[in-house]
């Protein structure tokens, strides 16, 4: 039986009591590209991808941005 991503059920359980904006907070300091996908999968199977417009936005610009190579590293 798989475990579910903890961060990934309370970012659901935000978004259920409508409270978009922290759930926008809370994405762009997400622990990495792997849950961002994950939470997208799960808005997906609940069938919450599209209800709020901007969580989706936050959701994809924030996986681009951790999936992407780093251009330099700090000495």
């Amino acid at each position: 039986m798989a475990r579910t991503n903890e961060w990934v059920d309370k970012m659901v359980a935000l978004l259920r009591t409508g409270n978009s904006t922290a759930a926008i907070a809370q994405i762009k300091v997400a622990p990495g590209a792997k849950e961002l996908r994950l939470l997208q999968a799960a808005l997906a199977s609940a069938k919450l991808t599209g209800r709020w417009r901007d969580v989706d936005v936050a959701i994809a610009d924030n996986i681009d941005a951790l999936a992407a190579p780093r251009l330099h590293r700090s000495p």
